[in-house]
């Protein structure tokens, strides 16, 4: 039996307030703004090209919601030896 599992999407943000006004968005206040994305049960996830300089990662689940990411080639490469480091150390991939 297939266990069924549930997709989560949490966006926290911090400091935001907008203003909707006759059907557009406004920036309300200071630009202080930061956000937190985090998409948990990912279905499909790949890299590909992004401009000339980028790597954009894709990552999506079942339900479509999607998270996109953008690096740098030296921070895919850190990236890469995370997980090569995590692959020697961690009994998440036994």
């Amino acid at each position: 039996m297939a266990r069924e599992r549930p997709n989560v999407l949490n966006v926290n943000f911090s400091d935001f307030m907008i203003e909707l006004k006759a059907g557009s968005l406004k920036n309300v206040g200071p630009a202080n703004k930061t956000a937190e994305a985090k998409l948990f049960d990912v279905e499909s996830a790949q890299a590909r090209e992004f401009g000339d300089k980028r790597v954009k990662f894709v990552f999506e689940d079942d339900d479509g919601n999607e998270v996109q990411v953008s690096l740098f080639p030296e921070d895919v490469r850190d990236v890469m030896d995370d997980v090569a480091e995590l692959e020697d150390d961690s009994p998440v991939f036994e």
